[in-house]
């Protein structure tokens, strides 16, 4: 491929390989395709596929190689020269390889899974594939893996770094045996935590609802997500490849814990990967050593789905600026959660480069707050806001959601209100003297219902709606100093319809990507008529998945995928939710989630 990254191709350097620190090696039996549906700057950023790469190359009996989609431009020439796509590290076709894998952890990426199937000689349905490799996905997105079903060949449910491990043996034995598809994927699922689509049968009612999941050939009933138990003992990157060119996230990134113990009710990630594991201080801290030794980052990215709430976090913030303050390499929080901001924190972040902070109050209102379970009051916001912009602090960010249930016109004002007195409070804030100038980000997304929260069984708004609360916060967000910006619902929509579809919805993305639809996330690339058209054509109404309340008895498609959460749990947080009573951090005391049945609550059970 590396021929063709010339002339008129923009950044050819995405197609070069050859980066330092990636892996060559030779003689392995099993050739690992790990696929990122984005262009080489986003996949390059995914913390996810850095381990997979690390923990495949470390077997003797695999050889992982990276591949991303190349954009429009390369990917017209390699079309018209009849070209395939192919990996980095040895310019190796994709149809070349063992196993595919793609992470999946945006619904908007599907089309740009098909592009670079079809850019590698793979045939896009599993059930055309005999003598291709096994295509595999794993990722957020496998939460409900059903709208990609016909696609993929298996998914890994859950945590990735025992099973890809396992994948990879299994195909070794398997090619040394010789190789029989059918046998393959028999025998993969039976490994904990891989879901084979083909040994399923979905069954529907009149209503188009699904009746039944029946599983075939022996298949479980039910695929339980693989977990990382021990944080500490679950591999680290410690010598990432390092770019030619500049990517999302340039930086050193450290995951210091995973999962979340809030429990804010549309927030799927904050279910998905519980229990929360924490990785110790010490092992950070030599993770960041080796980091920077083997890269030269100048910033470190302290990673997490909440980072504040990390038991360690005084001290390994105050030990990271102390070792690394001389030589200028800052240290950066980017998931802050409002009541978990320590004022000292806030002033060590800024010591070596004045960085913006981001927040997320959610809704506009205490009322909504409460629906939602976002466990903060404004006082909490406003005094996690003096301690930003009295550390130095010169841009905050402030993330809300429009459509969530219950909202009403007065949540709506309650942004606009909250903005305004955010940007007061802050300039309140002394800094050397002087009054601070802090400049505000209002960023409002458009409510999805996501499996495996609460609110699945909830409706999202219509595009019209959502447009209308857009045009009405844009007009209430005009105030000095404070900037409004917004996600398309037109994206929202196409999101809560993948979100929670069922099979029939792969016809609709075989016409999509036969239409053109590639990097639907880019908004220059996004093109919702021709989404219009693949419904229309497909005899699917989208507004059926989207904009439908389910009913509490409804089976969903991925009913048989099971995350460790208790739907009777789901279900009373709902109840709960619609009462505006709040459930308090699992660090608390254990809310008898699921979990704890399998020994997996952090409070070992009990209420």
């Amino acid at each position: 491929m590396r021929e063709f990254a010339t002339g008129e191709i923009e950044k050819p350097a995405r197609y070069m390989g050859g980066e330092l620190n990636c892996v060559y090696k030779k003689g392995a039996p099993v050739l690992f395709a790990l696929c990122f549906p984005d262009i080489y700057e986003v996949g390059m950023s995914h913390l996810g596929s850095a381990i997979l790469y690390k923990i495949l190359n470390a077997r003797e009996d695999t050889y992982a190689q990276r591949v991303y989609a190349p954009w429009t431009d390369m990917g017209a020439r390699l079309a018209k020269a009849g070209a395939p796509l192919c990996s980095l590290e040895e310019d190796r076709p994709l149809h070349a390889f063992d196993i595919v894998g793609f992470n999946l952890s945006y619904e908007m990426s599907y089309t740009s899974v098909l592009y670079m199937l079809d850019l590698g000689g793979i045939p896009l349905l599993a059930s055309e594939r005999e003598g291709c490799p096994i295509v595999a996905g794993g990722g957020s997105c496998v939460v409900n893996p059903e709208p990609v079903a016909d696609f993929f060949d298996l998914f890994v449910i859950g945590d990735g770094e025992e099973a890809a491990g396992e994948l990879s043996g299994l195909m070794a034995a398997h090619k040394k045996k010789g190789f029989d598809r059918k046998a393959f994927l028999l025998s993969a699922a039976k490994l904990d935590g891989v879901y084979v689509p083909s040994l399923y049968r979905p069954e529907y009612n009149a209503d188009g609802t699904i009746s039944k999941i029946k599983a075939l050939l022996g298949a479980p009933e039910k695929i339980q997500k693989r977990l990382a138990r021990d944080l500490n003992a679950a591999p680290a990157v410690t010598r990432p490849v390092l770019p030619y060119i500049a990517t999302v996230h340039d930086r050193c990134v450290l995951e210091i814990m995973r999962g979340c113990t809030r429990g804010c009710r549309f927030c799927q990630a904050g279910y998905i990967y519980r229990p929360v594991r924490e990785r110790s201080v010490g092992a950070l801290l030599s993770q960041a050593r080796q980091v920077i030794c083997a890269t030269g980052y100048d910033e470190i990215s302290l990673s997490s789905l909440s980072s504040g709430d990390y038991s360690g976090i005084g001290e390994l913030a105050g030990a990271l600026l102390t070792e690394y303050e001389e030589k200028k390499v800052s240290v950066s929080l980017p998931s802050m959660r409002v009541d978990s901001f320590p004022p000292e924190v806030a002033e060590k972040l800024q010591h070596v480069r004045q960085t913006g902070l981001t927040f997320a109050p959610e809704a506009g209102t205490q009322r909504l707050r409460d629906v939602i379970n976002k466990n903060v009051t404004e006082e909490d916001i406003f005094e996690a806001v003096r301690n930003a912009a009295g550390s130095g602090t010169r841009t905050i960010k402030l993330y809300f959601m429009i459509g969530l249930p219950t909202e009403t016109q007065e949540d709506l004002l309650g942004i606009a209100d909250l903005a305004r007195r955010i940007r007061d409070e802050a300039a309140k804030a002394p800094r050397e003297g002087r009054r601070a100038r802090i400049a505000i980000t209002v960023s409002v997304a458009c409510f999805v219902p996501k499996p495996q929260t609460p609110f699945m069984w909830e409706a999202q708004d219509t595009l019209d709606v959502l447009w209308g609360k857009i045009a009405f916060l844009r007009e209430r967000l005009k105030i000095r100093s404070v900037k409004f910006d917004y996600h398309d619902p037109r994206l929202s929509f196409l999101e809560a319809v993948f979100a929670r579809g069922d099979r029939r919805l792969s016809a609709v993305l075989l016409k999509a990507h036969a239409s053109g639809c590639v990097f639907d996330s880019w908004q220059d690339c996004f093109d919702p008529k021709k989404y219009d058209r693949a419904f229309e054509e497909s005899g699917i109404d989208p507004k059926w998945y989207a904009n439908r309340k389910r009913e509490l008895t409804e089976i969903f498609p991925f009913s048989h995928i099971d995350y460790g959460i208790d739907e009777n749990y789901l279900k009373k947080e709902l109840e709960k939710a619609y009462a505006g009573e709040g459930t308090p951090d699992c660090r608390k005391g254990c809310r008898a989630c699921g979990l704890e049945k399998d020994g997996l609550c952090i409070q070992g059970g009990g209420r």
